[in-house]
């Protein structure tokens, strides 16, 4: 009876003294595991979001530079009006006149770097086809300009020949 005791005493004294601290060691352990695995999985997915982050502001930094080459140097009344005479007269459209309407700074100071320019195309004899080309190809081949107002006027003489003032919007880094 006495052994019976003292094998009950030397179970209590293992599972209290010895496997309880092992057991409370284990689980604090195995807790700290598991928070240091959450820690990582956020880790990994914000290493994704930034490597996400640097390719997105690698392709607009690219962008930013290959709308600001298309902006030449010097005053956009200076080469501007002859771009354009030089793009309609590649479409078959002749005595070109561009002119300045407004030219205003951008209120958001991320774009406090360009300006917003209006200009009046005046065409004054174009065929219907080639124009509509031409201004598709226009708003196509120049990604800073849009055609804000298009007034088309049929000629009196000539039928088939159409008067047309655009009202083009572009975007021009100051430089």
């Amino acid at each position: 009876m006495l052994g019976g005791f003292g094998l009950i005493g030397l179970l209590y004294v293992y599972f209290t003294f010895f496997l309880g601290p092992l057991n409370k060691s284990r689980n604090s352990v195995q807790g700290k595991i598991k928070d240091l695995q959450e820690k990582v999985a956020t880790s990994k997915a914000e290493i994704s979001k930034a490597t996400k982050l640097e390719d997105t502001a690698h392709v607009a930094t690219v962008r930013y530079d290959a709308l600001r080459a298309l902006s030449p140097e010097g005053a956009p009344i200076a080469w501007f009006p002859p771009r354009m005479k030089t793009f309609f007269a590649g479409q078959q459209i002749d005595k070109v006149t561009t002119r300045l309407e407004s030219s205003n700074a951008f209120k958001e100071k991320e774009l406090a770097a360009w300006n917003r320019y209006l200009w009046i195309i005046d065409l004054p004899q174009a065929d219907f086809e080639n124009l509509g080309k031409a201004i598709a190809l226009l708003e196509n081949s120049n990604p800073l300009l849009s055609i804000r107002k298009l007034r088309i006027h049929a000629a009196a003489e000539d039928p088939e020949m159409q008067q047309i003032a655009l009202t083009a919007s572009t975007i021009i880094d100051r430089k």
